[in-house]
């Protein structure tokens, strides 16, 4: 078998709602990991690379993506990439087939032959045969996960209702021991002509809507549709590391296929709720410290929370409010990308509360103070009598 792409959504790590941003965001972060000047002599890479450019390519334009959505790789063209244009030429920029286009706009996919056959009476045998085993539909889970579950991974169990393949039937739709026989409206072709002389037009059957054939004897259990409709219960792995967007597939727990046909896949579409003390970048957590005023002034040692446990962090002596320090290792661990760090912006926190006592203790403490010790003032009254000097000279001048 041929190998088969990707969907561009799943490509870039994206659900298939995402924002502009958001895919523009995926992207420059894949194309940065992938690109060959950072792997020199990777082919791997450098296919990866390739296949990110193209699912953006595609992606990033407007009306490209709308194809996609409704067309899928086939909007391009069998063995062309997004940009690359067929024998017939291009569709609305996209190089979609103009007849598959016609084809799908005129609800004649089941039908033989070319469309423009079909409008003026030609013949031609079917593109596919409607007969064949046919693979489930794909389907998509939003799930709601705390930001505890996203940066340590975690395990849930989720119930959905599902179309699953008929086991009385297999998924024939003829109940065991009958089968399919002739249509008899088209006589197995598929089709049916309309009008007369010169402007003939073909149809697909209406009665077997192009198989050719239909069935016998309705299976009892799903009606003759194939399918019955189950609830279904599927545990699902959380990975660490994943963040709102991120797509979780589960092979064969889609909708059940029909005749044979494998089970469609199941996509779940992540989405995290934010952290009131942490905060993500990527693989990064961002959070902000509350420092004493005398830890901050003197240096000292302060506890910070990370996600992986308490650690102890060191205050150098006269660290200022805002002042930000890195702990390497202590953000989030993909088994991808790797492992991010901690970064701690410092608020300098104030007491509250004292007694008049405590104030009077910490007034006569900091009599020993005086302007030397604060050079950002020193810095703000040298620049102000500068200006003032300045002002002065210029009034004269007047």
């Amino acid at each position: 078998m041929p190998n088969q792409k990707r969907d561009y959504y799943e490509v870039l790590g994206i659900a298939k709602g995402a924002s502009a941003e958001e895919i523009k965001k995926a992207y420059r972060k894949m194309a940065i990991q992938y690109h060959p000047d950072k792997n020199p002599g990777d082919k791997a890479s450098e296919e990866k690379f390739k296949e990110v450019s193209e699912a953006y390519e595609v992606l990033s334009d407007a009306s490209k993506r709308q194809q996609y959505d409704q067309f899928g790789h086939a909007a391009f063209g069998a063995g062309r990439g997004a940009g690359g244009g067929g024998s017939h030429g291009g569709f609305g920029g996209g190089g979609i087939d103009l007849e598959e286009a016609l084809r799908t706009f005129m609800g004649a996919s089941g039908g033989g032959g070319s469309i423009f056959e079909n409008f003026f009476g030609g013949g031609g045998g079917r593109s596919h045969n409607p007969n064949a085993p046919q693979e489930g539909a794909d389907l998509r889970f939003d799930m709601e996960i705390d930001f505890e579950e996203a940066v340590l991974g975690s395990s849930r169990e989720i119930r959905i209702n599902v179309n699953e393949t008929c086991n009385h039937c297999k998924g024939s739709g003829a109940e065991p021991g009958s089968g399919r026989k002739t249509c008899a409206t088209c006589r197995g072709a598929g089709q049916v002509v309309n009008g007369g002389g010169f402007i003939q037009f073909r149809q697909t059957c209406p009665t077997c809507r192009g198989a050719g054939q239909v069935i016998e004897k309705p299976c009892a259990a799903c009606h003759g549709q194939g399918l019955v409709r189950n609830k279904r219960t599927i545990d699902v792995k959380i990975p660490s590391g994943v963040e709102t967007g991120s797509r979780l597939r589960i092979a064969g727990k889609g909708e059940g296929g029909l005749r044979g046909g494998p089970a469609g896949d199941l996509y779940i579409v992540l989405h995290v709720h934010d952290h009131e003390f942490f905060k993500r970048n990527d693989l990064d957590i961002v959070c902000e410290v509350p420092v004493p005023f005398h830890i901050a002034m003197l240096g000292g040692e302060v506890h910070v929370p990370t996600i992986h446990g308490t650690a102890t962090l060191k205050i150098p002596a006269g660290t200022e409010n805002g002042k930000v320090f890195r702990m390497k290792g202590k953000g989030i661990t993909s088994a991808r990308y790797g492992t991010g760090d901690q970064h701690i912006l410092v608020q300098i926190e104030i007491p509250q509360g004292l007694s008049s006592k405590e104030k009077k203790k910490l007034e006569d403490a900091v009599k020993i103070l005086d302007e030397k010790h604060f050079p950002l003032m020193q810095k703000m009254n040298k620049a102000a009598k500068t200006f003032y000097d300045r002002k002065r000279i210029l009034e004269k001048e007047k």
